[in-house]
C-alpha cells in the first residue's frame, strides 16, 4: 500500500532524515518506535505532504504522492490523527468531526460509522471538544481522523499524556479499526503497547532506520528491551 524508498529530508540546513526506507502492506498495523528526536514527527509530516523530502521517494498504491499537496493525499486516503491532537475547542463535537469530513462524499453514512466506534461522542455531539477530558479528546481526533474514510491510518503518538487505562482502550480501538478494515500506522513512544498491537515494527535512531522485523522479534531483541523497555 505505501512504500517509501530513500527519503531525505532537511530543516533548513540540518539533515533529520537519513534514507529512510520502510513499506505498509494492506491490513497491516506497521509501528515506528524511537526517542524523542529521532525523527518520528518528520516521518509523519513528511507522509502528509508537510514536509517535502530533498531525495527519495513515497508511493500510495502505486502512485507517488512525495510531491502532492496535504490536501491530494488526504483525498487519496490517507489520514493523520496529530500529536497533541490539535483539536478546534470552541467547536462542538459534531463540528470537529464535519471538519474532518470536507474530503469526503459519504459524510453521513461515515458518520453513523464513527458514533457506532465512539457512541459517547455521540451522546456529547454538541459539547466543545475543548471541554471534553483528555481521553474524550484523543476518542475525538482519532474519529475525526476516521471521518475522511481513510485506507491508511496514521496516528502519531495517541497515549501521549493519557492514564494507563485509557491508553489500553485506545490501543484497543486501533486494533479494532484494523479488523474493520483500515490499516495503520502507529508512530509512539510506548514501546511495548506499540509492538504488542502491530504486526511489523521499524526502530528509527537519530533519523536512520536501524533495526526492523516482526514486532514480536522485536520485543524480543536485546537492544530493545535495554534501550527502550528498561530490561
Amino acid at each position: 500500500m505505501l512504500n517509501v524508498e530513500n527519503i531525505n529530508v532537511f530543516y533548513g540546513s540540518v539533515r533529520i532524515l537519513w534514507d529512510v526506507n520502510f513499506h505498509i502492506n494492506e491490513g497491516e498495523i506497521i509501528t515506528i518506535i524511537g526517542p524523542n528526536g529521532a525523527g518520528k514527527t518528520t516521518i509523519v509530516k513528511t507522509l502528509m505532504g508537510l514536509l517535502k523530502p530533498i531525495s527519495g521517494t513515497i508511493e500510495f498504491n502505486g502512485n507517488p504522492i512525495h510531491q502532492a499537496p496535504t490536501h491530494h493525499i488526504v483525498k487519496d486516503g490517507i489520514a493523520l490523527v496529530p500529536e497533541g491532537r490539535e483539536l478546534f475547542p470552541r467547536m462542538t463535537i459534531m463540528e470537529n468531526l464535519q471538519m474532518g469530513a470536507y474530503t469526503s462524499d459519504t459524510r453521513e453514512e461515515t458518520l453513523e460509522w464513527v458514533f457506532s466506534l465512539f457512541p459517547r461522542l455521540e451522546e456529547r455531539q454538541k459539547q466543545s471538544a475543548g471541554t471534553l477530558s483528555g481521553g474524550e479528546q484523543q476518542m475525538l481526533a482519532i474519529a475525526r481522523g476516521l471521518m475522511s474514510r481513510p485506507k491508511l491510518l496514521i496516528l502519531d503518538e495517541p497515549s501521549l499524556g493519557l492514564a494507563p487505562i485509557m491508553v489500553n482502550k485506545v490501543f484497543e480501538i486501533i486494533k479494532t479499526l484494523n479488523s474493520q478494515g483500515v490499516t495503520v500506522l502507529l508512530v509512539e513512544q510506548n514501546i511495548h503497547h506499540a509492538l504488542e498491537a502491530s504486526n511489523r515494527g521499524y526502530v528509527l535512531e537519530t533519523g536512520r532506520i536501524t533495526l526492523e522485523g516482526a514486532s514480536r522479534e522485536l520485543l524480543d531483541n536485546n537492544h530493545v528491551k535495554e534501550a527502550y523497555l528498561g530490561m
